[in-house]
């Protein structure tokens, strides 16, 4: 079909990419992400503009945090935007005058990783996004798999524990709560705060007290050895193989491509995650247990992705 733009929206930058049908980003365009909605949409029309400079393009796709339709046009809502029915495929075709649409963000990066990524070779695939929240996308049969409204997959909105954490998506004890980045800075506070003996490593990398514990202080505490920072991981991995195992009861996939930012760690995240994962498993030690892999495009998946969904038929038959 030839070039495409994937639009990224993120809360800092709008990035809008030129990808060709191999996954090759070949141009890019930035600009600041404004704080209303209407702000948003002039500004993916101006990323879309300027990264279509000199390129023959026929089609935008766009990754949205949120609920999308179905048909691949409406945002339903959006909890970092004041996105409600937002009617984001017709706004932004009117500006840029091509055809668009409008794709959950973690799709995206799901698709770019099955596609160009880490999926590569595989039919089934569930990929998980361990970041400040937690993300997926389901991809059976070499089909992105969006559920009968569109809004399959809101996999950090599993109900892991009843009555549990409250989450910021009204519900209590959501799987984001205790996978993710957030659930990991929890994690090492509370056990700096109990021991902080063990944290010293830890807490000297910050302001001395564990509320100046950040993400990146665990990860280089942990590969130092602290026995605090390691430990956090070791509990967020406890719980994220936990929710692998109840998904694969779910799907029965080949692999699960672990991406976000928490995956740029590498082993020290994804061998407790596989443990875990073999351990919750029901029937472990005697079925075929699915590869437990990182995602390898980082933060061009949710680009890419977007980029090559908007090539594909509309999904509604």
């Amino acid at each position: 079909m030839g070039l495409t733009i994937g639009v990224d929206i993120g809360g800092t930058k709008i990035a809008a990419g030129v990808v060709d049908e191999e996954g090759n980003i070949l141009s890019t365009f930035k600009v600041p992400t404004p704080s209303t909605p209407d702000g948003i949409v002039d500004a993916i029309a101006s990323a879309v503009e300027g990264a279509r400079a000199g390129h023959e393009i026929v089609g935008v796709g766009i990754g949205a945090a949120g609920y999308v339709n179905r048909q691949r046009s409406t945002v339903y809502f959006a909890p970092n935007i004041d996105w409600r029915q937002e009617p984001l495929k017709e706004k932004v075709e009117h500006r840029v005058d091509l055809p668009v649409v409008v794709e959950n963000d973690a799709n995206a990066a799901a698709w770019g990783e099955y596609k160009f990524g880490a999926g590569k070779g595989h039919r089934n695939v569930i990929c998980i996004t361990l970041g400040t929240g937690l993300g997926g996308g389901i991809i059976i049969g070499n089909k992105l798999r969006r559920g009968h409204f569109g809004v399959a997959a809101e996999f950090g909105h599993i109900r892991m524990v009843p009555d549990g954490l409250l989450c910021g998506c009204g519900s209590q004890g959501c799987w984001e709560q205790y996978a993710s980045g957030r659930a990991l800075v929890r994690y090492a506070k509370q056990r700096a705060n109990a021991t902080p003996e063990n944290a010293e490593y830890l807490l000297s990398l910050g302001d001395g007290t564990p509320d100046g514990i950040e993400g990146k202080h665990i990860s280089m505490a942990a590969r130092q050895g602290d026995l605090v920072a390691v430990d956090s991981y070791r509990e967020l991995a406890r719980w994220a193989g936990a929710g692998l195992a109840d998904l694969a009861s779910l799907f029965d996939p080949s692999a699960f491509i672990v991406g976000g930012g928490l995956s740029d760690e590498g082993e020290l995240v994804l061998d407790p995650i596989r443990k875990s994962y073999k351990r919750w498993l029901v029937g472990g030690n005697w079925r075929p247990v699915a590869d437990v892999i990182a995602a390898q495009l980082g933060n061009k998946a949710g680009m890419v992705g977007a980029a090559d969904l908007a090539r594909e038929p509309d999904p509604v038959m």
